[in-house]
């Protein structure tokens, strides 16, 4: 059993916002609509005693608090506070992190006192460039949000608050520009940025695709017809890899590149490294990752709560646990690819069709492509070292992934 390390908590179920891909709301799970609108500190008690517990049984140096919603600024200062405190109080070992639309912190100032004195680093979703992020997060007036979101990332970013950005998290978009996206973002200094394709499965897919499940591994790139999203993002990426000193960091590129070269990724979307994140929902439901919800109504229950379970049952139960199976939990097509250790078969809400999650994502092709380019550019630099001493596990993956040798 792998102990969980991160601890998704939903404070919030309600948003000031209505982006239409929001997997909370627009996706095929509606179970928001039955729960509390904010967790109560009760709640919030019982799931932090159940993380110290768990934490002390595995002896976890460390755990990760990510605080979610809806959007979770919505709690206000002093729920937030009382949130935090009481985290802080039950699992002193804890690193928190928020994820937000940022439109709170410009209206309720007392918040930045909050994230300070609890160390609290901040992610804030912006979508790229003005006329690509109103596209799809609006208000519910069906104003773009982009002009107050890019004025609270300023905020942020500015010298009094910078040690808290985490970074920003942008979901491609097809008819956006990819390099303008990366530089409009580049333009806020991020330490990071996030970029996340659209949430879809086999039964739902996502915009510009219209895929039949693949009965074999994919050929070699380009082989396996169109493949937008590989083009928009492979685009990116030699923007992001080919400037001339570090910008900042892309982490679906730098996982892929570690996983290339031999490494490890602790990532939900490559890579096969089990599973170690749970969500509470307000009610104290204990629940899988919240990107289930694309699949189906109810994917990410458990039938668990934080009143009657500890996370160790929750580790032990059946949906955790074909997650962290590495190799042996992926389908056929996938475990027969040599890309398997690289791409992992993609987020696992991605391979979801005909009531199962035994298929590869749909993103396939473009993982694979993806994942050419990126291999192809690094044979290319390992090449170019010249003398300098190469491991076999990094010449290996990387001619492995390329087609040019054996693993």
């Amino acid at each position: 059993m792998v102990p969980f390390r991160q601890y998704l908590l939903k404070i919030h179920s309600r948003c000031n916002l209505a982006c239409d891909y929001c997997y909370m709301y627009e996706a095929a799970d509606q179970s928001w609509r039955d729960r509390p609108r904010r967790m109560a500190i009760g709640t919030v008690r019982r799931t932090a005693r159940r993380i110290a517990e768990h934490t002390e049984r595995h002896g976890l140096d460390e755990v990760g608090v990510i605080l979610h919603g809806g959007e979770p600024l919505l709690v206000g200062a002093d729920h937030l506070e009382s949130v935090l405190a009481e985290l802080t109080a039950c699992a002193p070992r804890v690193r928190f992190s928020l994820q937000t639309n940022g439109l709170r912190l410009l209206t309720e100032p007392a918040l930045w006192e909050v994230l300070h004195r609890h160390r609290v680093g901040v992610g804030v979703s912006l979508d790229g460039a003005p006329a690509d992020h109103d596209r799809h997060r609006r208000f519910r007036s069906g104003a773009g949000s982009w002009e107050r979101t890019a004025e609270a990332v300023r905020l942020l970013g500015s010298a009094e608050h910078r040690e808290l950005f985490a970074g920003l998290l942008c979901v491609v978009d097809l008819a956006a520009d990819p390099v303008a996206t990366y530089e409009a973002l580049l333009e806020f200094a991020p330490p990071r940025v996030d970029l996340l394709l659209p949430h879809g499965t086999w039964e739902t897919q996502p915009p510009g695709l219209r895929r039949t499940a693949p009965s074999a591994p994919p050929g070699p790139a380009g082989d396996d017809g169109p493949t937008p999203y590989a083009r928009w993002l492979i685009a990116a990426f030699d923007r992001w890899y080919g400037a001339p000193h570090r910008e900042t960091g892309v982490r679906l590129f730098e996982e892929l590149a570690v996983l290339l070269l031999g490494g490890r990724a602790a990532s939900e979307a490559v890579g096969l490294a089990p599973v170690d994140l749970v969500v509470v929902e307000t009610d104290g439901a204990i629940e899988q990752a919240d990107s289930l919800k694309a699949a189906y109504d109810g994917a990410p229950g458990t039938g668990l709560d934080v009143w009657r379970h500890d996370f160790a049952t929750a580790a032990a139960h059946p949906a955790f646990r074909a997650r962290q199976r590495g190799l042996a939990g992926l389908g056929p097509v996938c475990a027969a690819c040599p890309l398997a250790t690289v791409c992992g078969g993609g987020l696992y809400a991605h391979r979801y069709g005909d009531g199962h999650f035994g298929r590869p994502s749909v993103y396939c092709a473009d993982l694979a492509r993806l994942i050419h380019h990126i291999a192809g550019r690094l044979r290319e630099d390992v090449a170019g070292l010249g003398r300098a001493p190469v491991s076999g596990a990094v010449s290996g993956a990387v001619a492995g992934a390329t087609g040019r040798g054996g693993r």
